[in-house]
């Protein structure tokens, strides 16, 4: 005859007991694998940062916006953001990791959320600056994440990029305890300050390293300082006097495609003029417009751009017609190549279009350059 034994139900008190001697049992330092016990994090405010038009309160903003309380709304708030700063560090850690928070969490439909709000890391191998990793944004504030790992033992330089597209509260960059990590000043070489309008900024890469003003950066191993100012690139007077505070020894002007052609009527050469004045002896270099993707099918926004640039190349003839010192033009219009397949929406370029951007507009701005460093 079978018995059944009556057992009582476990009391919350004993649940509550098991519980913890499971939790206790689990995380002994034989079992423990937390990242803060294999990891060490580094205030990255503490190490050196590259693309910094100013020296702010906030480490990661390009410009503290109080100062200049003439600039427009828009331009104060895309001044927050951190496109074009990079953390330059060395160290002989085998991973790389980073903790950082984020204003908000924003979407761009025309971009991707590493670019906007995430990390892209490079590392210097046989004296050139290698893709590495990204840190990729959670739908949070806050972000922990495993940049790259498995690298080869001993020093490495290293250049961690930014959010292009957001305000950057806090960063930490984790390595291996036991492995240094030390701020990486001189990275780059004379400073180029490059105003202009979102495809400065950084859309709409894949990922903040690949703007223009950041590649520029490692090939031709200067700073360049990125003052996008996405669809706010309007030489408004207060604009151009906060730019001419960057203390630069070259200035490149991107800023055509934001302005209206009155605008750029009235602007442009008043711009040109006064940091010409403002930085004497120093190269100015201005750009057209790009040819939006979307007008050549959209007669309207077509006809725009070709007005746009007609004014600017009238200015910039001028201009060089005057023979006006340190002055130069560059004629952008086809950067982006003749097949249609560059941008990402109707006018920003995707990592095509701004791959044909660099390889065109590099050996141009390199040789005007060299006529002053």
């Amino acid at each position: 005859m079978d018995v059944t034994v009556y057992k009582p139900a476990l009391t919350l008190k004993k649940q509550l007991l098991i519980c913890l001697i499971a939790i206790i049992t689990i995380c002994k330092p034989g079992n423990l694998r937390a990242q803060t016990d294999s990891i060490v994090y580094t205030d990255a405010a503490t190490l050196y940062m590259s693309g910094k038009p100013f020296n702010t309160v906030n480490p990661y903003q390009r410009v503290d916006t109080a100062r200049y309380p003439a600039l427009p709304a828009p331009v104060k708030r895309l001044l927050t953001h951190s496109a074009g700063l990079a953390v330059c560090f060395t160290s002989n850690s085998t991973s790389i990791s980073a903790k950082w928070c984020i204003n908000k969490p924003l979407a761009y439909a025309n971009m991707t959320t590493i670019n906007s709000q995430g990390l892209n890391l490079y590392v210097q191998k046989n004296g050139k600056w290698q893709f590495a990793g990204v840190a990729k944004p959670g739908n949070k504030k806050c972000t922990q994440a495993l940049i790259v790992e498995n690298m080869e033992k001993g020093d490495k330089k290293f250049l961690l990029y930014l959010p292009t597209y957001n305000e950057l509260n806090s960063l930490e960059i984790g390595v291996e305890r036991g492995c240094t990590i030390k701020s990486m000043p001189g990275a780059f070489k004379k400073r180029v300050a490059v105003y202009g309008s979102s495809v400065t900024q950084g859309a709409s890469a894949s990922r903040s390293g690949l703007a223009y003003p950041a590649v520029l950066s490692r090939h031709l191993g200067y700073d360049f300082i990125n003052i996008g100012m996405s669809g706010s690139a309007k030489m408004e007077p207060a604009v151009v006097a906060m730019v001419n505070d960057v203390e630069a020894d070259a200035y490149l002007l991107d800023c055509i495609p934001n302005a209206s052609v009155q605008q750029i009527k009235d602007r442009t050469l008043n711009m040109v003029m006064a940091i010409q004045k403002a930085h004497p002896g120093k190269p100015i270099i201005l750009l057209n417009s790009i040819s939006r993707e979307q007008g050549f099918v959209d007669m309207k926004m077509g006809a725009t751009v070709i007005a746009q640039n007609r004014a600017t190349d009238s200015i910039a003839n001028i201009l060089l017609k005057k023979h006006t010192k340190d002055f130069y033009f560059i004629d952008v219009k086809n950067f982006f190549g003749d097949d249609h397949e560059a941008s990402t929406d109707y006018a920003h370029p995707n990592d095509l279009g701004f791959y044909r951007f660099v390889q065109k507009l590099e050996p141009m701005v390199a040789d005007i350059l060299k006529k002053y460093f």
